[in-house]
C-alpha cells in the first residue's frame, strides 16, 4: 500500500507539472507585437487613428511644425527673440533641435506608421469600401508628412518599404531628391484621391477624415510646388465642380478660426489637424514623443506662441507692419475695415466698438463677454511681447473668441488647424490660369468669389495689364489677406522662386520690416524706420532648414541639404523655371 501511495503521489506530481506547463504556454493576449498585429481591419484601423495621431505632435502641427513655415514667412517675425529666431532670420545652424529634429522626427513617425498599414492591407480580408479608406487615408497622411518634409529640409530619405526597416542593409536609408520625392507625391496623392470617399459620400464617418478632396487639394499644391499649372489646373477645376465632394466659403470668414462642432470640419475645409475642445482634454502635456496618456490635454500650442503675453501666451511670434498696412489700403464697399483683419491680427481699432451684433467684429468695451484685456477701455494694441513689442496675432487663438479670458500655456487650445480651405483652391485656380492664360477674366472671377465673401470691391481685369501685374496681386495682396499668419506661406515664397531674385529678396526684407521698441507698432516701416528685417539676414540655401547634424552623424548615407552647405539655389530653380519680376 505505502508503494502504492507513492506511485500515485508521483503521478499526481507529474500530472500537476504537465497541467502546470500546458498554462504557461498560453500567450498573453496583452502582449502584442508587430508580427501578430495588423492581420484585420479592426487592428489597422487603430494604427490609421494612430497616424492621425502623430500629427497632432509638436513637431507636425500642435506647434513647431506648423509655426516654422509661418515664421519662413514675410507676414511674421519673432517677438521674442529667441525661440525660432534662427528659423525667422533664415540662417539656422545643424545643431539646433528645434526646427532641425522635432518636425523630422515626427514626420517620420507617421511615415513609419503609415508604411506598417500598407505593408498589411493587401494581406487583409475585408470590404472594398474598408480596404480604400483604409489605404487611403495611410497614402495621405504618409504624403502629406513628406509634403512637410520637402518642403522644409529639401532632400530626405524616401522610405516607402516598412520590410527594409529590419534589414541592417537597407535600414540607414540614403537621401533622396526633391523631385524624387515630389515624384511619389504625386503618384500617391493621386490614388488616395482615386480610392477615397468624397465628404458627401462619407458622412459622419469623413469629419476630421482625409477624403478624397483632401487628397485632390493637396495634389494640387504638389503639381504647383513644380510649376505644372496645367495639370494643378484640371485637379482644381474638378474640386470646384463638386467632383470630390461639396465645398463653399463660409459666409463669415471667422467661422474658420473657432473651435466647435458649428464651425470645425465645415464646408469650407479640405483638411484640417483635429484637437479637443476648450475644458474637454485631459491634464497630462504629453509634447512628444511618446503621446499615450489617455489623459492628455490633446490641444494645441500654437496659440501660446502666437498670442498676447497680455493674454497669458509665450509672445514668441507677431505680425508683421507690413501685413496690418495692407489690411489697411481697402476697405468694404460700406467703408468699414475688412473683417479678415479682425481675425488675422489682434490690433485695436475704434472701428469696432461700433460693431455689435457682427460676428467679424469685436464685442463692445466692457461687454462681460470679452477676454480680460479687451473689458478695459483700451486706445491701443495689445502687446505680442511685453519686452519686444509686436503686434499679436489673433489666428488659432482664442484672442477673438471669448472663451476664456487668460491663456494657460502649453497643449490646451481647442481650436482645429486647417491645413487647407476652399478659399485657397480658389486662388490657386487664379493662379494657374494665369500662369497659363493671363491675365484673363476668368482668374480674376476666381479671385473675386475669395474677395466677395467679406464684402470687398471686385477687381477688374483692365486695372491688370500683364501676368506679371495679375501675380503680383494674388502673391501680395490677395493671399496674405486670406491666409496670413497660416502654414504655408514660406512654401509659397520656395515655389515662386522670391529667394532666387534680387528684386523679390529686396521686396521680402521690405515686408519683414520690424521695430524692437516695445510698442505694438502698425507704421508702414523703412530701413530707416525700422531695427531689422527678417530676410536681411538671409544665408543662400537656409531657406530650407538644415538637417540635425547628429542624424547626419547617426546615418552614414545620408547627405546635407542645402543649409548644411550653404549651397545657392537659386541657379538650379532658374535653369527650370523664372521668377515674376516686382511689379509696384
Amino acid at each position: 500500500m505505502k508503494n502504492i501511495s507513492k506511485i500515485l503521489t508521483v503521478l499526481a506530481f507529474v500530472v500537476g507539472m504537465t497541467a502546470c506547463d500546458s498554462q504557461l504556454n498560453v500567450e498573453n493576449p496583452n502582449s502584442q507585437t508587430t508580427y501578430n498585429f495588423g492581420n484585420t481591419e479592426s487592428d489597422l484601423q487603430e494604427v490609421v487613428i494612430a497616424c492621425y495621431n502623430r500629427i497632432r505632435l509638436e513637431g507636425t502641427y500642435a506647434r513647431v511644425g506648423y509655426t516654422l513655415d509661418a515664421v519662413r514667412g514675410d507676414e511674421v517675425w519673432n517677438s521674442s527673440q529667441q525661440w525660432y529666431l534662427e528659423y525667422d532670420n533664415l540662417n539656422a545652424t545643424a545643431t539646433d533641435e528645434i526646427g532641425n529634429l522635432w518636425p523630422w522626427r515626427d514626420c517620420y513617425h507617421v511615415v513609419n506608421r503609415a508604411n506598417y498599414i500598407l505593408s498589411k492591407v493587401d494581406g487583409v480580408t475585408m470590404s472594398t469600401d474598408s480596404y480604400n479608406q483604409i489605404k487611403g487615408q495611410a497614402l495621405f497622411l504618409r504624403s502629406l508628412a513628406y509634403y512637410e518634409l520637402a518642403t522644409y529640409y529639401q532632400t530626405v530619405p524616401l522610405i516607402t518599404d516598412y520590410a527594409s526597416y529590419s534589414n541592417i542593409n537597407t535600414m540607414y536609408a540614403a537621401s533622396n531628391t526633391q523631385d524624387e520625392i515630389f515624384d511619389q507625391l504625386e503618384k500617391d496623392f493621386t490614388t488616395a484621391m482615386q480610392i477615397l470617399p468624397s465628404r458627401d459620400k462619407g458622412g459622419e464617418w469623413a469629419k476630421g477624415r482625409a477624403t478624397c478632396g483632401s487628397a485632390a487639394g493637396y495634389l494640387a499644391r504638389t503639381l504647383m510646388f513644380r510649376h505644372k499649372y496645367a495639370e494643378a489646373y484640371v485637379v482644381l477645376q474638378d474640386i470646384i465642380s463638386g467632383k470630390y465632394g461639396t465645398y463653399a466659403l463660409m459666409a463669415d470668414y471667422g467661422d474658420n478660426f473657432k473651435e466647435g462642432p458649428a464651425y470645425e470640419n465645415n464646408k469650407e475645409s479640405l483638411f484640417e489637424v483635429q484637437f479637443m475642445d476648450y475644458g474637454t482634454g485631459g491634464t497630462d502635456q504629453e509634447w512628444t514623443p511618446v503621446n499615450i496618456s489617455s489623459q492628455a490635454t490633446q490641444g494645441q500650442a500654437v496659440e501660446s506662441n502666437y498670442a498676447s503675453q497680455q493674454l497669458g501666451s509665450w509672445g514668441d511670434l507677431a505680425g508683421a507692419p507690413w501685413l496690418y498696412n495692407q489690411f489697411k489700403k481697402e476697405n468694404c464697399t460700406d467703408g468699414t475695415l475688412d473683417p479678415r483683419l479682425y481675425w488675422t491680427l489682434v490690433t485695436y481699432e475704434s472701428q469696432y466698438n461700433s460693431y455689435t451684433g457682427l460676428k467679424t467684429a469685436a464685442y463692445p468695451n466692457g461687454d462681460p463677454r470679452c477676454n480680460t484685456v479687451y473689458q478695459q477701455n483700451i486706445t491701443a494694441t495689445p502687446l505680442s511681447n511685453t519686452s519686444q513689442g509686436g503686434i499679436s496675432i489673433a489666428k488659432w487663438t482664442n484672442a477673438r473668441t471669448n472663451i476664456y479670458n487668460s491663456i494657460t500655456t502649453g497643449l490646451h487650445c481647442g481650436i482645429n488647424l486647417r491645413l487647407m480651405r476652399y478659399s485657397d483652391v480658389l486662388l490657386r485656380a487664379a493662379e494657374c490660369e494665369n500662369e497659363i492664360n493671363g491675365p484673363t477674366q476668368t482668374a480674376i472671377d476666381y479671385i473675386n468669389k475669395v474677395r466677395e465673401r467679406v464684402a470687398l470691391p471686385d477687381l477688374k481685369l483692365s486695372d491688370f495689364p500683364t501676368k506679371d501685374a495679375l501675380f503680383e496681386q494674388i502673391a501680395n495682396v490677395e493671399r496674405p489677406k486670406e491666409f496670413g499668419c497660416e502654414n504655408g506661406r514660406g512654401i509659397d515664397l520656395l515655389r515662386w522662386g522670391f529667394f532666387y531674385d534680387a528684386g523679390r529678396l529686396q521686396q521680402l526684407v521690405q515686408h519683414g520690416y520690424y521695430k524692437l521698441d516695445g510698442t505694438a507698432n502698425t507704421n508702414e516701416l523703412t530701413a530707416e524706420t525700422a531695427s531689422a528685417s527678417s530676410f536681411q539676414y538671409f544665408s543662400k540655401g537656409h531657406e530650407y532648414f538644415p538637417i540635425l547634424q547628429a542624424t547626419l552623424d547617426g546615418d552614414p548615407n545620408l547627405t546635407g541639404n542645402s543649409a548644411n552647405k550653404n549651397i545657392d539655389n537659386g541657379p538650379a530653380f532658374l535653369a527650370k523655371w523664372t521668377v515674376h519680376p516686382v511689379v509696384k
